[in-house]
């Protein structure tokens, strides 16, 4: 029994004040058998819901009953526990946040939720690494996005500050972005590239409608079509794609299938860069063009005939 989807159950009857079967599976994406079932298991736990039939009725809180949890949405509801219970594992203000979250379900739901919580562990570090600690300038500009402050940085190679407004910050592969609006309009900035910040008391006015997430978006959209100035077509075993689609991301397309074999499309700026991810695929893999990257794999395949061929 997944304790996220009966909060989002209870908290979905808390808001409308009584739900049928076939609208909290429309809600939660389950099948009806399955709402029913967490209906039933609500009702079975003590939580104080029962079933009214006839033509208009459906499950709903006795007297009203209600929950400290009232301000969240049942499809937030439904993934806080399994998003919060890994957090905790490294975040020790998402466990205490965790800790006031259970207190504040009823008495006999508590252990569902603990178990929902515990169901996953993250563990950040690869084997033989150490768990990478949050920049200490990182920390500072996400307090002045927090706080709405403007900041006065400098920036790479310049020697003149610049001030502008925080408006989110973006982990990429543990390289940290600040996306900031300036006075040029929205501007993206490495952090490890930032010379120094300072916080100031100054407030600005985040702008109308803006999302983090979709500015995000629309960023990686547009440096990947900066990157993907020339493309290869690539032929190689389709059990083997999901590797090079893993190793290249946005920059690997599967364009369809050549026989038994697959057709990919992979993108970068210059043939010597897509030469550089293909040469460690040896023979297993046939490009098929352009020349120029082809002559790039050639010319490096010769580089190391004449480095490592003599010792064979």
């Amino acid at each position: 029994m997944r304790a996220d989807r009966l909060v989002a159950a209870l908290l979905l009857m808390q808001a409308r004040g009584r739900v049928t079967a076939a609208e909290l599976a429309d809600e939660l994406d389950i099948s009806i058998a399955t709402a029913r079932r967490d209906l039933e298991a609500l009702s079975t736990a003590g939580i104080p819901v029962y079933p009214q039939p006839g033509r208009n009725g459906g499950w709903q809180l006795v007297g009203g009953a209600r929950t400290d949890l009232s301000g969240l949405s049942a499809t937030e509801a439904q993934a806080l526990f399994l998003l919060v219970g890994p957090a905790a594992s490294i975040a020790p203000d998402a466990k205490a946040a965790l800790r006031k979250l259970v207190r504040a379900l009823p008495q006999t739901f508590r252990e569902h939720a603990e178990a929902a919580a515990e169901a996953v562990v993250i563990d950040p570090a690869r084997w033989g690494e150490h768990v990478k600690e949050r920049p200490e300038l990182v920390r500072r500009l996400q307090d002045a996005v927090v706080r709405r402050h403007r900041v006065r940085m400098v920036y790479g190679r310049a020697t003149t500050e610049r001030l502008v407004d925080p408006l989110g910050l973006v982990d990429k592969d543990d390289v940290w972005y600040l996306v900031a609006w300036t006075e040029q309009g929205q501007r993206t900035f490495r952090v490890d590239r930032i010379v120094s910040a300072e916080e100031t008391a100054e407030e600005f006015t985040r702008p109308d409608g803006f999302d983090l997430a979709v500015a995000w978006s629309e960023i990686v959209e547009r440096m990947e079509e900066r990157r993907s100035g020339l493309t290869a077509t690539v032929l190689m075993e389709e059990r083997h794609v999901w590797v090079m689609q893993d190793r290249l991301g946005r920059n690997c397309q599967v364009d369809g299938m050549d026989g038994e074999r697959a057709r990919l499309l992979i993108t970068a700026p210059t043939p010597l860069m897509i030469a550089q991810q293909l040469a460690g695929w040896g023979g297993s893999i046939e490009v098929v063009g352009p020349p120029s990257v082809q002559a790039e794999l050639a010319r490096l395949g010769q580089e190391l005939v004449d480095r490592y061929g003599a010792t064979g």
